[in-house]
């Protein structure tokens, strides 16, 4: 019977990876967006062409109404999911006071809000079941912390800090809850940099080059294998910034 897999903020980048790294391993697939159905419903094209099903939901999942709803029917269709990836995150770079209020709230939602929301709707599930597992896509910012990324920073802290007390709380339930913090990906979220600041920014990496969202998508199926590593964070940084 294939297993079952939800991967948020999968229309592109890590989140699509991710979703395509599973369903290339047999897994039925639920993908989402807050926005963008036209880059899910390709995405939700070529997972299916592994001959799996995929289902699309578009909605934030910063909003637990929208969440449960969305649980509500991943359960009426396949009656289980086995592996939940919380990849959904929007990053800003600014001073912090140039932030308003509205702005770092709607940016701890996105980021830190939808990770709770799903991980409350997704426990019932693997309780019942006695098994499940919880990856949560943070940031090495969440570790060390970034000049003029003081919320993004924050909310992957906040993502860390909960994966390391969740893992334990869910330990005795045979349901592990580990985050791969990420370091430089290649990805759109990087679009915003000029070539010279790219460079720069891979001489400072051992590796000396960025990572690929495929290796994240990887590194995140080899974690879905595991049942005894728990409460984790796996820094993937080329070796440090």
């Amino acid at each position: 019977m294939n297993r079952v897999v939800l991967v948020t903020g999968a229309s592109r980048g890590i989140g699509r990876s991710i979703a395509l790294k599973f369903a290339k391993q047999g897994f039925h697939v639920i993908i989402n967006s807050i926005k963008n159905e036209t880059a899910l419903n390709k995405v939700k094209e070529e997972i299916e062409a592994y001959g799996v099903t995929c289902m699309s939901f578009l909605g934030d999942m910063g909003n637990y109404d929208t969440v449960a709803s969305m649980f509500q029917q991943i359960i009426k269709r396949y009656g289980t999911l086995d592996v939940l990836i919380n990849n959904a995150g929007v990053s800003s770079i600014g001073l912090f006071t140039d932030l308003t209020p509205t702005e770092y709230q709607s940016l701890i939602t996105t980021n830190l809000v939808s990770v709770m929301n799903c991980c409350h709707q997704a426990i019932p599930v693997f309780l019942r079941q006695q098994s499940g597992k919880i990856i949560n896509i943070s940031s090495v910012w969440g570790n060390e912390g970034a000049s003029c990324e003081a919320v993004y920073s924050a909310t992957k802290g906040g993502i860390n800090s909960f994966t390391k007390a969740l893992g334990k709380e869910l330990a005795p339930s045979n349901i592990q809850v580990n985050a791969v913090a990420c370091g430089a990906i290649d990805t759109d979220m990087n679009r915003c940099f000029s070539k010279e600041e790219i460079e720069a920014l891979e001489e400072e990496i051992p590796a000396g080059r960025m990572g690929t969202p495929e290796e994240v998508a990887d590194l995140v199926y080899d974690l879905s294998t595991h049942s005894y590593l728990n409460a984790q964070i796996i820094t993937f940084d080329g070796g440090g910034l």
